[in-house]
């Protein structure tokens, strides 16, 4: 089965790429609201799933015995772009329990936004663990791991009790086994397990409404998402797509970029959630796929449908800083 094109690249008046994908968009009991593509073919979710995997921290009762704040909460779910705030904020996550940024292993890259890597570079420095996207998620797992008075070494390994706990709240949200045969190595060095889109929309419907949750979980749930409607800058960063979509809705949108073109979202007024996968792994793809269909579902306002359009289509610049062309999405 070839999967429809969900995206398309312009130039001038001209369609000169295309991106295809499936998309799948549930209700909080997995009825089918829309569906394009193979959404049974297992895919990596990547990233997209940190707030699921963030569920144990709250669950043990290592959140709050650290006493960690709104803004580390959303830190905990994002894919930052290793500014400032980001890596400071990541440090003192591992200071309430005791730790520092030596206990992290996600492995060090340069920020993702140019500023705060051109900074670096200027002061002669070398990036940290700090500045990596996943490290807020790492001071989770640390935090989680003395919470639950176990030794954080090694936690990056599907048999410590923090990946334990992770997998087994995948599993519960998502009503989709996470087994051995389906798991790989996420860049920041924990386990990724592949499942099909219609449990990771699923999962994401269950997220953004409780529905079909315990009632610990759900709380948990509910904390997470109003800690990224009140943190958005926390979960990506200067200029991302995930902050400055949140930035408009806040409480309205929970959305989550993973890698290699995944996209999840939940839209907990309507109790949907989505899932997406772009075959080429294209991030900008899916980024105006996942606009695209907040914009069908999600009803807005004049202001805010005019504050969200530049979302939709993505403007393509040459180097003369000349519109050469939009990133569009297709068929949705």
């Amino acid at each position: 089965m070839e999967n429809p094109v969900l995206a398309e690249v312009t130039r001038g008046n001209t369609v000169e790429s295309r991106h295809r994908g499936s998309v799948l968009v549930v209700d909080a009991d997995g009825g089918v609201v829309f569906s394009s593509g193979d959404v049974e073919r297992p895919v990596f979710p990547r990233s997209a799933v940190k707030a699921i995997q963030a569920l144990p921290l709250f669950e043990s009762g290592a959140a709050d015995r650290y006493g960690l704040t709104e803004a580390e909460i959303a830190l905990a779910v994002a894919s930052h772009s290793g500014e400032p705030l980001h890596a400071e904020t990541s440090l003192a996550m591992l200071g309430k329990a005791g730790r520092d940024a030596g206990c992290l292993e996600c492995g060090a890259h340069w920020p993702m936004n140019e500023a705060a890597a051109r900074a670096i570079a200027r002061a002669g420095a070398e990036p940290s663990a700090l500045n990596n996207n996943c490290s807020g998620k790492h001071a989770g797992f640390v935090c989680l791991a003395c919470g639950l008075d176990e030794d954080p070494a090694g936690y990056v390994g599907a048999g410590h009790a923090v990946q334990q706990a992770v997998r087994g709240a995948l599993e519960g949200v998502t009503g989709a086994a996470h087994t051995s045969d389906l798991m790989g190595t996420d860049g920041c060095s924990i386990p990724s397990y592949a499942v099909p889109l219609k449990a990771l929309a699923l999962g994401f419907a269950r997220l953004g409404t409780g529905h079909g949750l315990g009632p610990e979980r759900a709380k948990a749930a509910a904390r997470i998402r109003k800690a990224v409607a009140a943190h958005p800058f926390m979960v990506a960063g200067t200029g991302r797509f995930d902050t400055r979509a949140m930035e408009q809705l806040r409480e309205r949108a929970f959305i989550k970029t993973g890698a290699e073109g995944v996209y999840c979202g939940a839209l907990p007024e309507l109790g949907y959630g989505i899932a997406l996968k772009c075959d080429d792994g294209a991030g900008r793809a899916a980024e105006v796929v996942m606009a695209a269909l907040i914009a069908r579902f999600l009803p807005l306002n004049e202001a805010q449908a005019t504050a969200f359009a530049p979302l939709r289509e993505s403007v393509l610049k040459n180097w003369n800083g000349i519109e050469v062309g939009r990133v569009r999405a297709a068929g949705l």
